[in-house]
């Protein structure tokens, strides 16, 4: 008989025999400490100690996975880990200590895996799912499997859904308002929000070291007589929390919501509205442009992680086009963000960094209507992944060959009060940091501003031009520098002629 080798994933439980009931009990505990160390406080020797803390009872949750050699190995990588956080607390140190309690555990309770790529197969897993892992076991506790099937149902869509009105009432003054008629100060009034978030995180990040998960490969050699389909593997999450069901509640919440950001946008920002009373046009056009990337990029990640190429989301018939109508509003959402930076601009001037800011909402938009394009035409992430690198690099390209200090300083003298008679007046200090490339810019907002210059403006100018000058020599010459020479002259030549 022929010898036929399977590799099977399979995952390495928590050895041991304490409930979860248990568990989510000690986690709690372990996040009381930490509220009593850490919040409000100053951190120093405080994090080695509820190290220390942590560390003893994932070993009470976990002793039956310990021999003693692997367990002095684990102690002394922790013992070096603490050793650099009690002498001084800071980036590197912290870093050393949460490696050491990792690889520790590691070593400890999960002798089967021997590889170094194992291990950091491992360790990245650890890192990555681990802190989402509380919030779907903890409702094993209940032992009530309908409610445990709800709460995953609905945990995605409510938890995302918060995120996303928490953006917009960011972005958008109306919406903030409208938040702040619920009044949660009344609500939440002996309940601190802060407080109750950094609880969460204490329990999410707690929860890995106690309920001790890995997941390894395994290789079984059978002859092929007796060869088995292997079972299916254990997946690292509750089918709904990211199945159809839940995707489906997730698109349709997200819709609604959307689609109220997006009707205000078109009473107030294109229909041009009278927003409400202490509300200005600059303050609704600044706040909203980067809360709402931030809300594009969230909900590309959700539609990438979720639509999957061949999954069951992607072949729904119901899913598929709500999920066009939300990225379509993404992208609306997308332009109302450049609309709002473009009001911003015609007030507050132009800067390199707003002119960067154009350039990513852009890349933003297409990225979206290229998820679209992947969904659509049936392609891969590999697929996805090169087109949006091209883009970029295409954008750099062109970017590289546009002289932005004279665009900049252009359109500053051209939109400012002394030239147009609204906006803002010329600021010169920014206009003489752009370089030799604004003197012509420069020379415009000296004639248009009344009497002689200051001498520190005009000396200032003097060192640009020296400079400009020194830029035309053969070594450091470049095409653009030769046609501000040019511009220069022409300009000096029609200034004598009038």
């Amino acid at each position: 008989m022929t010898s036929l080798a399977t590799t099977i994933v399979e995952e390495i439980k928590p050895m041991g025999h304490s409930s979860i009931a248990a568990k989510v009990g000690l986690a709690l505990a372990l996040a009381a400490f930490a509220d009593w160390l850490f919040y409000g406080q100053r951190i120093g020797l405080s994090l080695s100690l509820f190290t220390i803390a942590l560390a003893g009872v994932s070993a009470l949750f976990n002793h039956a996975a310990l021999d003693s050699r692997r367990a002095l190995i684990g102690s002394a990588i922790l013992v070096t880990g603490l050793v650099p956080a009690i002498e001084e607390l800071n980036t590197l140190s912290f870093l050393v200590l949460a490696a050491s309690l990792a690889i520790a555990l590691l070593l400890v309770t999960n002798a089967e895996t021997t590889g170094l790529a194992d291990r950091v197969r491992a360790l990245r897993n650890f890192v990555l799912l681990g802190p989402f892992r509380f919030f779907l076991d903890a409702p094993q506790a209940l032992n009530a499997s309908a409610f445990t099937r709800g709460f995953a149902l609905w945990l995605l869509p409510a938890t995302l859904s918060t995120v996303f009105i928490a953006l917009f009432a960011a972005a958008n003054p109306v919406i903030e308002q409208w938040v702040s008629l619920l009044n949660p100060k009344l609500i939440f009034e002996y309940v601190s929000i802060p407080r109750v978030l950094f609880w969460a995180m204490m329990l999410a990040l707690v929860w890995p070291f106690i309920h001790v998960r890995w997941r390894r490969r395994k290789i079984i050699v059978a002859t092929e007589a007796d060869a088995v389909e292997p079972p299916p593997p254990t997946p690292l999450v509750s089918p709904e929390f990211v199945g159809p069901s839940t995707i489906l509640r997730s698109l349709i919440l997200f819709n609604l919501l959307f689609a109220a950001q997006s009707i205000l946008d078109g009473i107030y920002l294109w229909g041009h509205l009278a927003l409400p009373d202490n509300l200005t046009y600059a303050a609704y056009a600044h706040r909203g442009a980067y809360p709402l990337i931030a809300t594009a990029l969230l909900a590309a990640v959700f539609v990438l992680v979720t639509m999957r190429p061949g999954g069951p989301a992607e072949k729904s018939k119901v899913i598929r086009p709500l999920v066009y109508v939300w990225v379509g509003q993404n992208v609306l959402l997308v332009a109302s963000s450049i609309l709002r930076l473009d009001l911003y601009v015609d007030i507050y001037m132009l800067t390199y960094w707003r002119i960067a800011a154009f350039i990513w909402m852009g890349l933003v938009a297409l990225g979206l209507i290229l998820i679209v394009a992947r969904i659509v035409l049936n392609r891969s992430n590999q697929w996805l992944v090169g087109v949006n690198l091209i883009a970029p690099a295409i954008v750099l390209y062109a970017c590289s060959l546009v002289n932005f200090d004279a665009f900049i300083a252009d359109y500053n003298v051209a939109h400012s009060k002394e030239a147009s008679g609204k906006g803002v007046q010329i600021d010169m200090n920014y206009l003489l940091t752009l370089g030799p490339q604004a003197l012509p810019a420069i020379d415009k907002a000296i004639m248009l501003r009344p009497g002689n210059p200051e001498s520190c403006l005009v000396s200032r100018r003097d060192r640009l031009v020296e400079q400009q000058r020194q830029d035309l020599a053969w070594r450091s010459w470049g095409f653009r520098n030769w046609r501000l020479r040019h511009r220069l002259d022409t300009q000096a030549t029609s200034q004598s002629a009038g």
